[in-house]
């Protein structure tokens, strides 16, 4: 048994070595690279890259001058005006599918409890949760969409999120922004690099 938990606890110190190690390159790993650790039919795999059209550079972060948690806000607000009772799920595939995001990327359902970048402060008072962040890497990238009971305090609930948010959660890497807003009782979560370019 001895022997078994020194193996997972060297496995463990070889991984973070390795992401400490990495630098920030934010290029997309070929598919053949990438294991999954969560299972299939939970995760949705966003679509695999694509050139972008002229009209999708100029909409970029870059081109446009805004920070890459500005870009997806602006994203989500749009995406809420157009049906304020879309599904988060739908929701959050826009969002990692959007052009800015230069990563492969996945979303996953949540449920209240501990969550990726509140340390040990456990996140509740949702009734459905999806996160959106990059499938593998030391990306400062992770984001969030909950949707709250009617009649919840959602000025509460972003306040929780707020103040426990760590944005030095990932290993060796800082997320350089915090956004938090909301849209009805449709809450947008998301710590990210300024910006994905190198």
């Amino acid at each position: 048994m001895k022997k078994f938990l020194s193996l997972i606890l060297a496995l463990s110190m070889l991984l973070i070595a390795v992401g400490c190690g990495a630098n920030k390159n934010t290029e997309a790993i070929p598919e053949e690279e990438i294991t999954e650790a969560m299972p299939a039919e939970e995760v949705t795999e966003a679509a695999p890259e694509k050139e972008l059209t002229e009209n999708e550079t100029e909409n970029s972060a870059e081109s446009t001058g805004k920070t890459l948690g500005q870009t997806l806000l602006n994203e989500f607000n749009t995406l809420m005006a157009s049906d304020e009772n879309k599904d988060i799920t739908s929701i959050a595939d826009a969002l990692i599918k959007h052009p800015s995001i230069l990563f492969s990327g996945a979303t996953m359902p949540i449920e209240p409890g501990l969550l990726a970048g509140f340390g040990n402060t456990e996140i509740t008072g949702f009734k459905e949760g999806i996160s959106f962040a990059p499938m593998i890497g030391t990306i400062p990238f992770m984001g969030y969409i909950f949707q709250l009971e009617e009649g919840a305090d959602v000025e509460a609930f972003k306040e929780l999120l707020k103040s426990n948010a760590d944005l030095r959660w990932n290993i060796c890497t800082e997320a350089d922004e915090l956004v938090v807003e909301s849209s009805g009782n449709t809450v947008f979560f998301l710590m990210c690099p300024a910006s994905l370019e190198e």
